[in-house]
Parts: structure tokens; C-alpha cells; sequence
């Protein structure tokens, strides 16, 4: 069992920036790391994802504006926002998995833009 703590949500004006924290309590070489978010009155929709040997993908939205990297040695991945808009306010959740499986998920961190 995985336990994922988000943290590093907050208010930004339009065009800041934000960087999300995910923390295991257990291992995430083997894991597939992602993150999704849902925004008020939204399903949950997937944002970004790296895989086991580094790749990373984006949801079109994103692209070019948010980065996934991973530290296995501190068992973190984290999520760089850039130039948020204010449609990129929402709660984001961290999630893992064997082969991007996304079996765990953590609690949430909110991330509100003002325009």
C-alpha cells in the first residue's frame, strides 16, 4: 500500500507560477506518477504523467506550460505550473501505479487562479 500527500496548493494571480509536491510513503521507482485535477462542477481529468524510465506526457492544455519530474531518492514527484490561467484553477490530486495503473491517490491540493 502507497500513501500519496499533496501539498504546495495555493492562489496565484494569472501568468504565476506554482510548483505541486507529491510525497510516497513508500517506493515510486517501479511506480508510474501522475496527475490529474477536477475543477468545480467537472469530472476529473488527467494532466501529466511520467513513467518508470522518465517519459513524460501531457494533456494538450498543459503542454509547454506544466512539468512532471519524479525524485526516487526523496520518493517525490512533483508539478511544475507556469503561466497559469485561470481556467487551470482546481483540486489537483497526485496519483501511482504499476504501469500507470493509477491504484493509489492522494487527498488533494487546491490550486486557485485569479484573473
Amino acid at each position: 500500500q502507497v500513501q500519496l500527500v499533496e501539498s504546495g496548493g495555493g492562489s496565484v494571480q494569472a501568468g504565476g507560477s506554482l510548483r505541486l509536491s507529491c510525497v510516497a510513503s513508500g517506493s515510486t521507482w517501479r511506480y508510474c506518477m501522475g496527475w490529474f485535477r477536477q475543477a468545480p462542477g467537472k469530472e476529473r481529468e488527467w494532466v501529466a504523467r511520467i513513467d518508470t524510465i522518465g517519459l513524460t506526457y501531457y494533456e494538450d492544455s498543459v503542454e509547454g506550460r506544466f512539468t512532471i519530474s519524479k525524485d526516487n531518492s526523496k520518493k517525490t514527484s512533483y508539478l511544475q505550473m507556469s503561466s497559469l490561467k485561470h481556467e487551470d484553477t482546481a483540486t489537483y490530486y497526485c496519483a501511482a501505479g504499476v504501469g500507470c495503473a493509477w491504484d493509489y491517490w492522494g487527498q488533494g491540493t487546491q490550486v486557485v487562479v485569479s484573473s
